[in-house]
């Protein structure tokens, strides 16, 4: 039966959403206070990542953000602010830092990655969207210190345990497959079963489609309250207007929890900013890698590279950190020899607000307050992946068809 359904959020995970309801023939419409057209799923790596099984919350992630607390070019960055939401978000992060929940978290992890890869395929293959670019040459975790080599190492066997694709390549076919790499690099880990994308161009071809099949997007229009009916929300009220929705999907990634407030639903995120610079001239990348001891991401983009890093939790803002800008440039030109980032392109760099939940785990699935409202939310830095994977399960829920994966680990009001 064909549902009327209203998508709070414009992002990466709501568009998915949108696509995978409009093709169970569900109405949809989407509502973003933004012009869609900036944040975390247009400044991001690009990455489709089942090797990133470790969740940001694991043994010593804490110890460290205290460590880099007054180290502003730090790769994780907490800024120490009184607010309640906060601290009780960073309580909880770290409870949720234990060997034994990172271990029940990385078969989850895996298994919504390698859906959501999948899923990316089937939307290419399809043809939807046009010929956008995905490229499965895996992804190079390039490291400098035998500390850093060992690390990865270790979460390589984990990965092979877990049957994902992962070698270590010796320095000559290191060289082979990323030419121009700095002498200070002692190796890397290359995770053959990732792939990339160019986030700019698949957000501008899904939203093309979504008009195109008739899903309806309102730009510029932020929620300010709902109109209950019993058990269901009847409306969602925005400034211009008020909408009917037989279903509501909360996909407003850093401000779900500002929302979730107002129907009386507790889910903790803390917004994680990442910066990105791009560079529109070559540089040389011929592989995706991250550059592990800076914790920067480089992508071959279509028609430019992407350096894109750092976890900021400094609240809802949007200020471009020039220390952290140049922080990201300093790791290129240390990893790659001859490469410059200019003053000029790092002026123009990006940032964007990641949804990051205190055990890393994104927030997928009902709540009990609500009989029609999913929630959507809370990705962290692996959002732009699992963007299908949350369309489709989301869509699945709302349709009333059996889940493509178990999604117990990912309830909302699970305990953390």
């Amino acid at each position: 039966m064909s549902k009327n359904i209203i998508i709070i959020g414009g992002g990466i995970i709501g568009l998915c959403t949108a696509y995978y309801l409009r093709r169970e023939g569900h109405q949809v419409t989407i509502l973003d206070k933004s012009e869609m057209d900036r944040g975390a799923s247009y400044v991001n790596a690009g990455y489709l990542t089942p090797s990133h099984i470790i969740p940001l919350a694991s043994p010593g992630m804490m110890a460290k953000g205290i460590k880099w607390m007054f180290n502003s070019s730090s790769p994780f960055y907490l800024k120490p602010r009184l607010d309640l939401d906060f601290i009780k978000w960073a309580w909880q992060f770290n409870a949720s830092s234990t060997m034994a929940k990172v271990e029940k978290a990385i078969p989850l992890i895996k298994d919504i990655n390698l859906l959501s890869k999948e899923l990316y395929t089937q939307i290419h293959e399809s043809g939807d969207l046009g010929d956008f670019q995905l490229v499965k040459k895996g992804l190079l975790m390039l490291y400098k210190t035998e500390k850093e080599g060992l690390h990865e190492k270790e979460v390589s066997k984990r990965a092979q345990d877990e049957g994902l694709e992962v070698r270590e390549p010796t320095m000559k076919e290191l060289q082979n497959l990323q030419p121009n790499l700095s002498p200070e690099i002692l190796g890397a880990v290359h995770y053959e079963c990732d792939a990339h994308t160019t986030p700019d161009e698949i957000m501008r071809n899904l939203k093309n489609y979504l008009r195109e099949q008739g899903v309806i997007i309102k730009t510029g229009e932020e929620v300010l309250d709902f109109n209950p009916n019993g058990s269901t929300i009847a409306k969602v009220i925005t400034q211009k207007d008020t909408y009917m929705a037989d279903e509501i999907v909360l996909a407003t990634g850093s401000w779900s929890q500002d929302i979730a407030k107002k129907l009386n639903v507790k889910i903790a995120i803390q917004p994680g900013k990442g910066y990105s610079i791009n560079v529109y001239r070559p540089t040389g990348v011929l592989m995706p890698a991250i550059l592990m001891e800076a914790k920067v991401a480089v992508t071959p983009m279509k028609e430019f590279t992407r350096f894109a890093g750092t976890m900021e939790l400094s609240g809802s803002n949007t200020i471009i950190n020039k220390i952290r800008v140049n922080a990201i440039a300093k790791a290129a030109s240390d990893y790659y020899e001859g490469l410059q980032i200019t003053e000029k392109e790092q002026t123009e760099a990006r940032c964007g607000l990641r949804p990051v939940s205190p055990d890393g785990l994104p927030y997928i699935g009902r709540t009990s307050k609500w009989d029609n409202l999913t929630i959507a939310t809370g990705h962290a830095m692996m959002g732009w992946s699992l963007g299908p994977a949350t369309g489709k399960l989301v869509s699945e829920i709302i349709s009333g068809k059996k889940l493509s994966m178990n999604i117990e680990g990912f309830a909302p009001e699970r305990k953390l």
